[in-house]
């Protein structure tokens, strides 16, 4: 019986032992866990000792500041208060520096820090590693392979095909306004600028603004938008085991999904359509190269390192940054001009003079719109398509006041708080278009809608043409008046949009 009974106890016995043991080494870790983290915030204390900030809460930072709604107020009010920069902690342990001053963005842009790979990995599920996420050398590859995509010479007949897609979009306004004067006005934006770069970018042939598989993209897109930027503020979505548990992370699949599908589709079709053009050389004979082109033929012909992946990563980007940036651009444009309507009459009266009938756009007409373009810039700058940018300092860097960051820290080039800095720009809330009057001085790095330095938007000249004609034609069509019942409330996510939508009432002009 005796023996038995031991025979039962020494099992529980070790039973016991390994739980003490498994106890012993869980609170060893957690202790050690917490210790790293007590030293990263210490040596983050220390690295922006000199740039004062809001209190911050020690577990939960700035999260007041982070409320919906609110968040553009608050880094107007640190532009205001806090000379240069200051840091924004997200958490306990993790802090950007947020940059708003234009000497400051001058020397972070001139050095060649890579993006953040910590903030800029979510974007990695769909979008691949492109020319938006690429860093160093093979970055500089891809950005050199790419670059003639954007010669003046390419660009030029593009303006015909943005002019037919924006003349749909506001054929398309136009049977709707019949039946309410008021119109939400991004969706239709963003048909137009998705149809635009499919058949300047792709050459598709057919009409994006009724296809089911674009609008299912473009919502795809929206979700994105939305969902990175919300994973990027939630400490526990950081880690991938645990975000593919969360309903978002599944919504978060579902859409990479079918954005990729799309571009699929789009690899798909204009590989079908070289096969029966033939030859590459007679091809290069009979017509400039487009952006797909470009890239298919170097994979085709070996001059590069692309795999299928790497090429499906590049048009994902372009999709992605040629028409959702663009479109959220038009939107707040046409916004800005329709509630200040002695500018807009003024680009509307350059316009006709210019245009006549709008029967016509030309690459000629382009640059002889200054007025209108004055205007744009303006929106622009109240309204930047991208609000922030980062960068992980590779090197330690000395700031023109004498401070200085070390090597791996974050930086947030915040674009819209530089733009709304009242020390850069005097009474910053006011629209003034003749802040871009020629021969007006200001600091070079003081506006940047697309970015500076050597990672600027490659696209930047095919998207102030396709912003002037759709201004243009827009202004020749309708005039625009807000819906006082429903201000757009600007929403800053990956691409800055309108909480609420942008809402207008249209005119058509006789």
């Amino acid at each position: 019986m005796s023996v038995s009974v031991l025979s039962l106890i020494r099992p529980l016995g070790s039973v016991s032992g390994l739980l003490q043991v498994g106890s012993l080494l869980g609170l060893a870790l957690l202790l050690l866990k917490a210790a790293q983290l007590y030293l990263r915030r210490q040596w983050l204390l220390k690295a922006v000792q000199h740039f004062p900030s809001p209190p911050s809460h020690w577990l939960f930072g700035h999260i007041q500041e982070f409320q919906e709604g609110h968040e553009l107020q608050n880094l107007k009010k640190r532009a205001e208060k806090y000379p240069c920069a200051s840091p924004r902690w997200l958490s306990g342990s993790k802090v950007t520096l947020t940059v708003y001053d234009p000497d400051y963005m001058k020397m972070i842009l001139g050095r060649s820090d890579p993006k953040s790979h910590e903030l800029y990995r979510f974007m990695a599920p769909c979008l691949g590693y492109g020319l938006l996420l690429l860093n160093g050398q093979t970055w500089l590859q891809h950005r050199r392979m790419l670059t003639p995509a954007f010669h003046y010479d390419i660009l030029k007949p593009y303006v015909g095909l943005m002019a037919d897609s924006v003349h749909v979009m506001l054929d398309k306004w136009e049977g709707l306004i019949r039946h309410n004067s008021y119109l939400e006005i991004f969706e239709g934006v963003s048909l137009m600028t998705l149809d635009t770069i499919m058949k300047c970018a792709f050459s598709y042939q057919g009409s994006h603004h009724a296809d089911r598989i674009s609008q299912s993209y473009i919502q795809a897109i929206q979700d994105l938008n939305i969902l990175i930027f919300s994973r990027v503020r939630n400490v526990f979505h950081e880690y991938d085991i645990i975000y593919r548990l969360t309903s978002e992370g599944r919504w978060n699949h579902q859409a990479c999904q079918l954005a990729h599908q799309h571009t699929d589709r789009v690899i798909k079709l204009r590989k079908a359509q070289l096969q029966e053009e033939g030859e590459l050389e007679k091809i290069r004979s009979k017509r400039h190269l487009d952006f797909l082109d470009i890239l298919l033929f170097a994979k085709m012909e070996g001059r590069s390192s692309l795999s299928d992946k790497d090429l499906r990563a590049e048009v994902d980007t372009f999709m992605f940054a040629g028409h959702d940036t663009t479109a959220s651009s038009i939107s707040w444009i046409l916004y800005a001009l329709a509630t200040h309507p002695e500018h807009q009459q003024r680009c509307r009266e350059e316009v006709q003079s210019l245009l006549g009938d709008g029967v016509s756009i030309t690459w000629d007409h382009l640059d002889q719109m200054p007025y209108t373009t004055m205007c744009i810039k303006e929106a622009l700058r109240l309204y930047p398509p991208v609000p922030s940018i980062s960068r992980e300092l590779s090197k330690p860097i000395t700031f023109p006041d004498g401070r200085f960051l070390p090597k791996g820290f974050l930086v947030s080039l915040s674009i819209y708080a530089l733009h709304h800095n009242p020390k850069v720009w005097p009474n910053p809330e006011v629209f003034d278009p003749l802040r871009f009057a020629p021969g007006s001085a200001q600091h070079s790095h003081a506006f940047l809608p697309f970015s500076g330095g050597s990672r600027n938007c490659i696209g930047k000249q095919f998207a102030m043409n396709e912003m002037k004609v759709a201004v243009a034609m827009t202004l020749l069509r309708f005039e625009l008046a807000p819906d006082p019942s429903r201000v757009p409330v600007p929403w800053p996510r990956i691409v800055l949009r309108s909480k609420n939508g942008i809402h207008l009432h249209l005119r058509k002009l006789l």
